[in-house]
């Protein structure tokens, strides 16, 4: 098997290697003066590409497949049973991921899967991924999911999702999913564009650090007294990872 190749790192660098050029050419005129309004345009133009190649995600193959780890017993396979149910935690949800660490022949295909189970009014709690965008879909059960925007605005989209309904959430903002029924379990899918996502559970992050936030940050973030917070922070924080 053929060693992994950067990929789109070696295009990229190349392409920065010609931007420059351009972009040297330019200057040099505006210094003179003698710039026209056309080239200016042109340098604007140029250095929006160079932010938007700085931005890149992952570089992308330039072989069949690239295995991140030569010696697993199976490159391309996971007898998952993500036909199986699951043991919910105490937040009453378990995730099942599987990605580049349970299959290395995902590495550089950008792409995750997960199951996930909700017992009766169990819930993935809000969280982030910070490295990809997901897509659920409702298997069993019904679901409230939802995500939140970026400052300043912090605008709520939910919706309740039935068997078959499909919602998604974009990469790193915050969401969850909640399973409003009493006496019934819900299972989804997930699938997610990297091949290891992340994931920040948001209570998890600032009532759990370890070290712990000084509470005196918290009270003040939060607008409570530091009872509250040391309170919180004597919790036991369930991690939902995936």
């Amino acid at each position: 098997m053929v060693a992994c190749l950067p990929g789109r790192r070696i295009f990229i660098f190349r392409q920065f290697w010609k931007l420059q050029v351009h972009m040297a050419y330019l200057l040099n005129l505006i210094q003179s003066q003698m710039a026209s309004p056309s080239s200016l345009c042109l340098l604007a133009a140029l250095l929006a590409l160079i932010s938007w190649q700085a931005m890149a995600s992952d570089p992308s193959p330039l072989q069949d497949f690239c295995v991140a780890d030569m010696h697993s017993p199976d490159h391309f396979f996971k007898a998952a049973k993500l036909d199986t149910p699951r043991k919910t935690n105490k937040v009453r949800s378990n995730i099942t991921l599987i990605n580049v660490t349970q299959i290395p022949g995902l590495n550089t295909f950008g792409i995750s899967i997960a199951r996930i189970d909700y017992a009766p009014l169990g819930q993935n709690p809000p969280h982030t991924h910070p490295r990809a965008t997901e897509i659920l879909t409702v298997v069993e059960g019904t679901l409230y999911v939802g995500f939140i925007t970026s400052n300043p605005n912090n605008m709520l989209f939910s919706k309740v999702l039935n068997k078959g309904d499909v919602f998604m959430f974009p990469q790193g903002l915050i969401h969850f999913q909640f399973n409003p029924n009493p006496h019934q379990p819900a299972v989804a899918i997930a699938a997610l564009s990297s091949q290891n996502p992340g994931a920040i559970t948001i209570a998890n992050a600032v009532f759990g650090s370890k070290p712990p936030i000084s509470d005196e940050v918290l009270a003040k973030a939060f607008q409570v007294e530091k009872g509250t917070i040391d309170w919180l922070q004597a919790q036991f924080w369930e991690n939902n990872h995936y």
